[in-house]
Order: C-alpha cells, then structure tokens, then sequence
C-alpha cells in the first residue's frame, strides 16, 4: 500500500432516505435531503436535494415564479450535516439532536427552481466539544447557487 493511500480518508456509505430518516429526526414537509453520498467521516459530505414543484411551500413562494426558500437552502445544508455528525459519532449518536447556534456569511448566488437538483457541499471546519462548525455550498449543475458557515451544538433529546 504506497502512502497516498495510507493518508485518503475512508468514504463511508451512502444514506439513502430511509437511512437519513434513522439518523435524523426531519420529517415532511420539513426533511429537505433525499441522499447524502461521498461521505468521509468527520470530513465532509454531498446532501442531494431534488427540487419538485410539488413541494407545499411553492405555492406561496412564488405561485407565478417558484423558487426555493434561501432559508430552506441553509435548512438542507444543516441536515446535511447532521447525517456527517450521526456517521461521524456512530453509536455515541443515537438519542442525540443536531441544533442551529449561528449562521454566518450567508450568500445566495442564484434561484433554486423545481427540476432543480441541489448537491449541498458540507465541510467540517472544526469541533470543539459538542459544539461543530461548518461550511457549505449548494450547487446546481456544478454552479455555486448558495453558501454559508455555522456552528451547531450536539445535545441529548
């Protein structure tokens, strides 16, 4: 084994929603991730959100011009690393829930529309204790759409 490989972070496997559904307490209308792939424990992670005009909230934002909430957008990157935290921690996860402290430098590029497929980028910055920091870019088609750091803490239901 050369040293590259050594040093190339295990990937983990994919969560599929019924997995994701396990990991995290996110339910509809509110769970806004239908796949988390690439993940690399205590890394990083790619939450897929496939955007569809069936969704409760379009027909308030906009009726004549849906577009998907900046807020939801941050909302999809939180749960995206929720699913990094669950994998990360493994056992030592469960009975435990990923809250919201701060979001900072958020930055939205361009409209997320149904037909959309959003692929949320999550990094893990750093931890200290049970309080994690990320940063996140959202993209559509490989283009940056949205973007944002914040700081959640991990605590007991």
């Amino acid at each position: 084994m050369d040293a590259t490989a050594e040093n190339t972070p295990a990937t983990a496997e994919a969560y599929d929603i019924a997995r994701i559904m396990q990991a995290i307490p996110h339910r509809f209308p509110f769970l806004l991730v239908d796949r988390v792939v690439d993940i690399i424990p205590n890394v990083s992670a790619i939450g897929i959100k496939n955007v569809s005009i069936n969704e409760n909230f379009f027909q308030g934002h906009f009726p004549q011009h849906p577009v998907f909430p900046g807020v939801l957008i941050i909302e999809s990157m939180a749960q995206t690393a929720a699913v990094l935290v669950v994998e990360t921690l493994g056992p030592t996860a469960q009975g435990k829930l990923v809250y919201f402290m701060t979001v900072d430098n958020a930055k939205f590029r361009k409209p997320v529309v149904p037909g959309d497929q959003m692929r949320v980028h999550v990094t893990k910055e750093r931890q200290r204790g049970n309080i994690w920091k990320f940063t996140a870019e959202a993209k559509v088609d490989g283009k940056v759409v949205a973007e944002a750091s914040y700081a959640a803490m991990i605590l007991d239901k």
